[in-house]
């Protein structure tokens, strides 16, 4: 099955996928009246994309938040778990977990498509600022529950507390509204959270996915095993004309064609949908790492020295 070809994904409206993936993972519908979260078995099992363990909905776990957890445990620094459980999503899948398969990213592409007079697909300082996530990874994820522990040991989960919008959006609010315990004892870290999920929203609605871009430590994780994932894109140069469609429908502005497979790459689909001569393709396995490159396209392009008679 080595190279296969997944082009019929593409048949499917991918925000069918992402809205039909939001629903499955979130479908425990009691506890959006209830206030009560779902405690089974399924709890245990990490979900691939940023879904907050405390929303009222959620079937299964975040695995950031997952790793903090056990970061900030008293007892247990690591778990093969959740590292296995990066490595085998990553490896197979890289961020097409990011595109497909999580709900606050559907989230910010549904608020992208408000209408608004100002929508940035890039600025000056877009590509350093993306580093952000890889330091917000390393420090708020790993480092400070590491670090930073209270009397008995133990560790705070430092993205969820002070950062991470998904949370607020999918937990926080829901449990507020539903719980009038919670809504006496609401104070200004509170305050502070619901300030970065507008900011957020707010951002989303002009630039896409900036949460992606800038601040999600999964999406960190994810980008790292981009280029080496089992699930990636070929590109074939024979067919490619440099026509720069592909560059222009990225939501996360990068060229497809120059930077393949880029870290920052979510696997949308958007380039391969744009290309008129379908030179973009989703493949699995290593063979699409022996396709026609796009160094080898160029060389052909160079005028070639006469021989001489």
């Amino acid at each position: 099955m080595s190279g296969m070809r997944w082009d019929r994904l593409k048949d499917l409206p991918r925000t069918w996928i992402q809205a039909g993936w939001a629903l499955l993972t979130n479908s425990h519908i009691s506890g959006f009246v209830t206030g009560r979260l779902y405690q089974g078995r399924l709890k245990r099992v990490c979900l691939p994309g940023l879904n907050c363990y405390s929303c009222p909905g959620s079937l299964g776990s975040c695995p950031i938040g997952s790793l903090q957890a056990v970061l900030g445990s008293a007892g247990t620094r690591f778990s093969y778990y959740i590292v296995g459980f990066f490595m085998l999503v990553g490896g197979l899948l890289g961020r097409f977990v990011c595109g497909f398969l999580c709900p606050f990213g559907w989230i910010q592409e549904l608020l992208h498509k408000i209408p608004f007079p100002v929508k940035k697909r890039t600025f000056r300082l877009d590509r350093p600022l993306r580093h952000a996530k890889y330091a917000i990874l390393a420090i708020f994820v790993i480092i400070l529950p590491l670090t930073v522990v209270n009397a008995a040991g133990g560790g705070s989960p430092w993205f969820c507390k002070w950062i991470c919008p998904a949370g607020t959006l999918e937990a926080g609010l829901p449990l507020v509204a539903l719980t009038p315990a919670l809504r006496g004892i609401v104070g200004w870290l509170f305050g502070w959270k619901a300030f970065v999920l507008l900011a957020v929203i707010a951002g989303s609605v002009i630039i896409a996915r900036p949460f992606c871009k800038y601040i999600c430590p999964l999406g960190a994780v994810y980008g790292l095993f981009n280029r080496a994932a089992i699930l990636r894109y070929r590109f074939n140069a024979d067919q490619c004309v440099r026509c720069g469609k592909c560059a222009a429908v990225c939501p996360m502005a990068i060229d497809p064609v120059a930077e393949r497979n880029h870290a920052e790459c979510v696997r949308c689909g958007n380039c391969r949908h744009a290309c008129p001569r379908g030179a973009i393709g989703l493949s699995v396995g290593r063979g699409s790492q022996r396709l026609p490159t796009e160094d080898r396209a160029v060389q052909r392009e160079q005028p070639q020295p006469q021989r001489e008679a």
